[in-house]
């Protein structure tokens, strides 16, 4: 890190800590040869994870616009804001921890499913029918079936066998 007093190249870091916007790093510096003390921040950079949508197009994900669907699913529903931030809290660091610059929109829609499913049966049927685009009743019907053999395995698990 050059010097702003002296331009040498080399100083020493005194002191680090988060910077009041919580997004960088403010490290306290000291000059090598002169001695002068100064302020450097620094930013952590991401990579922007790009989803591939259904026609091929790409994105950049938006945490918001999953929130969105994620509301509209669990609208009237007793599900609260807190609680679907928190999801997709849980999908974004899911996808940050994989370190893939690309995601396709399908796998996105696999993490969401399951998470929604444990908040509430209804939210995760409105998103999982757009999601999965049922085009009939009987793939509809299908769902709501599998969905059923899923709750009632939950209780068993849970529960443990009865008689």
């Amino acid at each position: 890190m050059e010097c702003p007093k002296c331009h040498h190249q080399q100083s020493k870091v005194i002191d680090s800590r988060p910077a009041d916007d919580g997004a960088s790093i403010r490290r306290r510096r000291e000059c090598v040869t002169c001695g002068y003390r100064f302020n450097t921040f620094e930013r952590i950079e991401r990579t922007p994870i790009l989803v591939v949508k259904r026609d091929g197009t790409r994105e950049e994900f938006n945490p918001d616009k999953l929130l969105r669907g994620i509301v509209r699913a669990a609208e009237k529903r007793p599900i609260s804001r807190d609680q679907m931030v928190e999801l997709v809290a849980k999908v974004e660091s899911r996808l940050i921890e994989q370190g893939e610059h690309e995601v396709e929109s399908k796998a996105i829609g696999e993490y969401v499913m399951p998470l929604l499913m444990e908040l509430d049966e209804v939210a995760y049927i409105r998103f999982a029918s757009v999601y999965r685009e049922f085009q009939s009743r009987e793939r509809f019907i299908q769902e709501l079936k599998a969905l059923d053999k899923q709750v009632i395995q939950s209780k068993l698990t849970k529960d443990g066998p009865t008689g």
